[in-house]
């Protein structure tokens, strides 16, 4: 990727995030951090500070979620993680078509949808806490990145794996899910947890009265 003049303002930027308490607050939804596009990564952090943000990302990941933006620790760079070793009861997985998916750094990433079929499944957020709702998603797609290296890589991705990207690559357009989700499938997670916790969204979709 091209080489820009490090950006002191965000480097300091990422150096207090840093030294911040663990695990993060996670930016919330109504933040306008979460609704601007994200830049471009073109060199804006010393490769140490990038490498060091991307890692200090993936920890918070484990027993909280599969993917994190930038902009929802509020640098707004085009980056993102994802990290999902799928720990979940196998009747899900198969039903959900989640396999576990290595970690991977999404440096100005861009997915591709492959096909026209979709999927729709409940989804949750770090950014929108004590809610779930029912996206549909792509059920293919191209994912192109670059890593921590500068160095560019394609995947195609499909089933829950292609879900997080696509959900991640929104994030760095200032695209939240509940954007994209059925209005009437919107729950609290106790209420998710209490009725809706199927392997698919079918029971719920006829119970609360929107597409399947």
């Amino acid at each position: 990727m091209p080489v820009t003049t490090v950006d002191d303002s965000l480097a300091a930027q990422v150096k207090t995030l840093l030294t911040a308490p663990r695990p993060w607050t996670i930016v919330p939804v109504g933040s306008p951090v979460l609704r601007r596009p994200a830049a471009r990564y073109e060199g804006q952090l010393p490769d140490d500070l990038l490498a060091e943000l991307l890692d200090a990302m993936r920890a918070h990941l484990p027993g909280v979620g599969v993917g994190l933006a930038a902009p929802q620790v509020g640098i707004p760079l085009a980056m993102a993680v994802i990290d999902d070793p799928a720990r979940i009861a196998p009747e899900l997985a198969a039903a959900r078509e989640r396999p576990p998916q290595a970690p991977l750094d999404l440096v100005n990433p861009s997915v591709t949808p492959l096909g026209d079929e979709t999927v729709a499944f409940y989804e949750g957020c770090l950014s929108v806490d004590g809610l779930t709702a029912v996206v549909a998603r792509h059920r293919r797609v191209r994912l192109t990145a670059a890593d921590r290296s500068g160095r560019t890589y394609a995947l195609e991705l499909s089933g829950w794996p292609a879900r997080i990207a696509q959900h991640e690559a929104d994030h760095l357009d200032g695209i939240l899910y509940l954007d994209r989700a059925e209005p009437r499938s919107i729950s609290t997670t106790a209420a998710y947890g209490q009725y809706w916790s199927d392997p698919t969204p079918a029971r719920a979709a006829t119970a609360l009265g929107f597409p399947a």
